[in-house]
């Protein structure tokens, strides 16, 4: 006589106590399938699993009693139930509040359609994955995963949110900063290392005087405190041959991406537009850059991004969407699509076109002009990615200016405060301080 069949949901990223509880009570009950969540579904509600699906389920396949291990590609269990049919779903009883009190409704709803039941197992006390979730990020990561991260990302979110970062402290802040909407987390993705910053930050124009083992500089700065990924500003890549070198650099370091634009001679802000000489390389020319940063790079992993500027030079949208073809079919892993217009009219026209080109791949916006539009409207065009390119350093330059004036005005720096942080604020910043 077979035995019951015991339908149990995890994302199993950090295997504890707790888990091998459930796994042993589902056990007393029959013979368990576990139903493993996908990277997309988990990053659907919180951050993405520092495991892979492959390596989560080589770990789950392994666990004493488990049977069989089946992918559950939503937080909604019903199509797995509906396909498995299973006798019981075992769960830990703190799922009745917070994001997944409705998954739970759900569950109930579909069991009843054969008569299944729900069997909840009392949380097992003493255990944080909160706390062993940032006991991992505490001992850091290594190039290959933060490196391999981004990628992950993108097959993983509807939306992957980039900010700038342009030092060690900036890093902090994009590593810490989450919100809670709807009960779900919200946060950064990874960090931006632009040239317009990191040219601001040491007082330089940004027309790429900053060269790159300087700006390497920064991005080991920002690694040796973050573990999130970063994508590298490459302006224009300079020559070929020095643009190969600078791929083996960035993928060396654990960079995961590094998008170049589609200009020549030198480098102006891209917001100046045609206010500024600025011209844009011809296509081959440009094809030839991706493909000499691609022949360059080790992994699969790292992404080259060619970033177009036909809009903002105005040279119109059938030379934008030729580009990106273009760019595709010489190996480009991904689009940034660039505009100076206060509203993201072209840039949506632009996404129509692009989603109906013959490969697919990831779609990069910058919204620095037209700041009003809402990330599910990108979602909706069928953007991949968001970088916010400059914003913590507009944020820097105006407060620390105020300081400045106040502190000159009055004589002393009793008015500033205000505008400051405490100083036990600012200590605690960095984590080692508060220890």
């Amino acid at each position: 006589m077979s035995r019951p069949v015991v339908y149990v949901g995890m994302s199993a990223d950090l295997i504890h106590p707790g888990h091998i509880n459930i796994i042993q009570r589902a056990g007393d009950l029959g013979d368990i399938t576990i139903g493993l969540l996908t990277d997309a579904a988990i990053a659907s509600y919180k951050r993405l699993p520092h495991m892979t699906f492959e390596q989560r389920q080589a770990v789950v396949k392994n666990l004493k009693g488990v049977t069989a291990v089946v992918p559950q590609h939503t937080l909604d269990y019903a199509e797995n139930l509906r396909l498995i049919r299973p006798d019981f779903v075992l769960h830990g009883d703190d799922w009745r509040t917070g994001v997944q009190k409705h998954t739970r409704e759900r569950v109930i709803d579909v069991l009843a359609e054969w008569g299944g039941e729900l069997v909840e197992v009392p949380y097992t006390t003493g255990i944080s994955s909160t706390q062993l979730h940032r006991s991992v990020k505490e001992i850091g990561t290594t190039p290959n995963i933060r490196l391999a991260r981004l990628r992950r990302l993108l097959e993983s979110k509807e939306i992957v949110r980039i900010l700038e970062a342009h030092n060690g402290l900036t890093g902090l802040i994009i590593e810490n900063s989450k919100v809670v909407i709807d009960q779900q987390t919200r946060e950064f993705d990874g960090m931006w290392s632009s040239s317009l910053t990191d040219s601001i930050a040491r007082g330089k124009p940004d027309i790429e005087a900053v060269d790159v083992s300087l700006r390497l500089q920064t991005v080991n700065e920002l690694f040796e405190v973050t573990t999130k990924p970063l994508v590298f500003d490459g302006d224009t890549g300079g020559n070929p041959e020095h643009f190969g070198f600078t791929v083996r650099s960035l993928e060396r370091l654990g960079v995961s991406a590094v998008i170049v634009e589609d200009k020549d001679g030198l480098k102006r802000n891209s917001l100046f537009g045609t206010d500024v000489p600025q011209s844009q390389a011809p296509v081959e020319d440009f094809c030839e850059r991706i493909r000499v940063g691609k022949r360059a790079q080790i992994t699969d992993d790292f992404m080259v991004i060619a970033r177009i500027e036909s809009l903002i030079l105005d040279k119109g949208m059938d030379d934008a969407v030729a580009r990106a073809e273009a760019y595709i079919d010489a190996g480009a892993d991904g689009i940034m699509i660039h505009s100076r217009r206060p509203e993201p009219s072209e840039v949506f026209e632009f996404c129509k076109h692009f989603n109906k080109l013959s490969r697919g791949v990831p779609l990069v916006v910058v919204p620095t002009s037209y700041s009003g539009v809402r990330e599910e409207k990108l979602v909706d065009a069928g953007v991949n990615m968001v970088i916010y390119a400059n914003h913590l350093m507009r944020a820097v330059y105006p407060q620390m200016s105020r300081v400045a004036q106040s502190i000159l005005q009055h004589g002393r720096a009793l008015e500033a405060e205000p505008m400051l942080a405490s100083i036990k604020e600012a200590l605690s910043i960095i984590p080692e301080n508060a220890a």
